[in-house]
């Protein structure tokens, strides 16, 4: 729920870094986005959690269509904005980040969750520090919270140095989903 003068899910702000542009997701990135969400070596890494049993893993144009469908349900319905990650040099959709605020009865309720699907060659600390500053930096802008939270499993190596050099710590508490399913390996960052 967005509870600033900005309101996201009326018109969802575009961003550049060094190596990125950053918007919201258009149908066009399918084709692109399947060749993140069928990335063996990536798959790992994706956060389904609490996405009622949808693991990300992606095989066929098809699957991913209706993939991006949902999204696009999910940002009318307001429950979040799913942007597009885009290598600046190539134009091309490497990946896409979620941004929402989470209510529920645990220690996640008001916060702000990032997750964050990258294509697995781009899954280097330099790149995702670069990305996770930029949506540190505007966060407030539109999100309700004083937490960022975001996944990272204790083989993501690049990404867990990344979130640790932004000032990120690791959680002492799990994420529960509504029928009492725990998640673990959580990062924070206060903002």
């Amino acid at each position: 729920m967005a509870v600033n003068e900005k309101d996201i899910f009326v018109s969802v702000p575009s961003y550049s870094t060094k190596n990125f542009d950053i918007r919201f997701i258009k149908p066009d990135d399918c084709e692109a986005l399947l060749k993140v969400y069928s990335d063996k070596m990536a798959q790992p890494i994706f956060n389904s959690d609490n996405c009622h049993g949808d693991d990300f893993c992606y095989e066929t144009i098809d699957r991913m269509n209706s993939a991006m469908k949902f999204w696009f349900e999910s940002y009318e319905k307001r429950y979040f904005v799913r942007y597009a990650i885009v290598d600046r040099q190539t134009n091309t959709a490497i990946g896409t980040v979620e941004l929402f605020t989470r209510f529920a009865d645990d220690h996640f309720n008001n916060c702000i969750i990032m997750r964050a699907d990258l294509l697995s060659r781009y899954e280097r600390k330099e790149y995702i520090r670069e990305l996770a500053l930029i949506f540190i930096e505007h966060a407030k802008e539109y999100y309700e919270g004083q937490i960022i939270a975001t996944k990272a499993i204790s083989s993501a190596r690049e990404r867990i140095g990344a979130l640790l050099s932004l000032g990120f710590r690791k959680s002492d508490y799990s994420l529960i989903e509504f029928d009492g399913t725990e998640y673990k390996e959580y990062y924070e960052y206060y903002l």
